[in-house]
């Protein structure tokens, strides 16, 4: 390969295929090692997948196995040892990706409006228009009371909504999450689950979802990708074939407990040692 084949490329598309569905996120051969003076760790790959314009996709495997440093690689945080990463952007003035950690990150002296606003402000979005959108994109997760409060002030789940509302506000083209709920109790996480579902469904973005839990991923979901242990490689590709719009209330469905069942055998070699 030569130097730039190895390297992550973040491309406008070509053509309008892109707008209808076509190829969002394209991975051929992508592989991240990580060395030191003593050794060398195979973390990922080879990995390849596409992933379509609106799908949202699920990614799950046991730790370590490259997860969230594909993720990351979709960013542009990351470059792969090998291999490429191709992200198709239609509207170059703005951000292609965003990002929700499970962390929250955000700023603890900074008050809700000012943290959701904060990315807009380093991208240069005038003052008037960042307000616009920052308050927006706040009311749109049930935070429009809470706008001069401080992250100590409020919830996880709270927190992680100023996060995931500061990514939205940023109105990217590919939405990535890495384990946003993971830290959270299970009466919220299934209440940010149901508010993430009526998001994605208002405006179809393209989303990337990394998470732990099968159950999650086949709720959120158009497809689960399953990786293998590490290096992580593609396992298993899964449709979700759940109608939309969907509600947490399919989790109690037979065909639901059937798959989430397939993929668990899938994985099961994978996460024991």
């Amino acid at each position: 390969m030569t130097p730039i084949e190895t390297q992550q490329i973040h491309a406008r598309a070509s053509d309008a295929a892109a707008g209808r569905g076509g190829v969002k996120i394209e991975a051929r051969g992508v592989e991240r090692v990580f060395e030191s003076k003593n050794r060398e760790v195979r973390a990922l790959g080879p990995f390849d997948l596409d992933i379509a314009d609106g799908e949202f996709v699920c990614l799950v495997g046991p730790s370590g196995c490259g997860k969230s440093t594909f993720l990351r690689m979709v960013a542009g945080l990351a470059r792969p040892s090998a291999g490429t990463v191709r992200v198709s952007v239609r509207d170059t003035s703005r951000p292609p990706t965003a990002m929700v950690f499970q962390d929250y990150s955000i700023y603890p002296w900074r008050t809700v409006l000012a943290n959701v606003r904060f990315g807009l402000e380093v991208q240069g979005v005038s003052k008037k228009e960042a307000e616009r959108r920052a308050l927006d994109s706040i009311s749109r997760l049930g935070l429009a009371e809470f706008t001069k409060s401080y992250p100590h002030e409020l919830s996880g789940g709270m927190r992680q909504r100023v996060s995931i509302a500061r990514a939205l506000a940023m109105e990217p083209e590919i939405l990535l999450m890495d384990e946003p709920f993971a830290a959270l109790d299970a009466q919220m996480r299934t209440i940010l689950q149901e508010e993430l579902l009526a998001l994605w469904e208002a405006d179809r973005r393209t989303v990337l979802f990394v998470t732990h839990s099968l159950e999650e991923a086949i709720l959120l979901a158009d497809r689960v990708v399953v990786m293998t242990a590490r290096p992580g490689k593609l396992l298993d590709d899964k449709v979700i074939p759940f109608d939309r719009p969907r509600s947490v209330a399919i989790r109690q469905s037979p065909e639901f407990a059937a798959l989430h069942e397939e993929l668990w055998e899938h994985l099961r070699r994978e996460v024991t040692p």
